[in-house]
């Protein structure tokens, strides 16, 4: 029988490594992360497991991005506190996010936000929209209607 429990804690093990794991974001990450994406439309998502309206719109997100054909590149950014960190990893592969996942961590939150945009306050949800340049054209703070957001893509195509 104890071999049989063995086996079982190998997958369980396996699955665990399987999931790709949030890698930690800060102010410098974040401009070294709009840096290594000029050229591409890039829309990124801020979002937290304890936002309700960010777990509506991140799956709509995800599905605009796979009807879109990949024509932008999706970053979410989780806010979440580390103990909540597991759940923002189920809650993404369950909706089919694409990878890589962030997670903010910053010793400086004010600074981190600034880094971002100076004008947002750190609300959530929060998409930010970079043309290929890799300059940001558009900010959706709050809830946003997805055919906004797309409409917004489509004139950077």
């Amino acid at each position: 029988m104890r071999f049989l429990a063995l086996p079982v804690v190998i997958l369980c093990a396996a699955g665990l490594a399987a999931q790709p794991r949030l890698v930690p974001l800060d102010a410098a990450g974040y401009r070294k992360l709009l840096a290594e994406n000029k050229g591409q439309i890039l829309l990124v998502d801020f979002w937290a497991t304890w936002c309700e309206p960010c777990l509506k719109e991140l799956p709509e997100l995800v599905k605009l991005h796979k009807r879109l054909g990949g024509r932008f590149r999706l970053i979410t950014v989780s806010a979440d506190d580390p103990e909540q960190e597991a759940d923002a990893r189920k809650f993404l592969t369950k909706f089919g996010a694409p990878p890589p996942y962030y997670i903010k961590r910053s010793g400086d939150d004010d600074a981190f936000i600034r880094a971002v945009d100076p004008n947002w306050s750190g609300a959530l949800p929060a998409l930010f929209l970079y043309d290929r340049q890799g300059r940001r054209v558009r900010s959706f703070v709050g809830e946003t209607e997805i055919s906004v957001i797309e409409a917004a893509i489509r004139k950077l195509q």
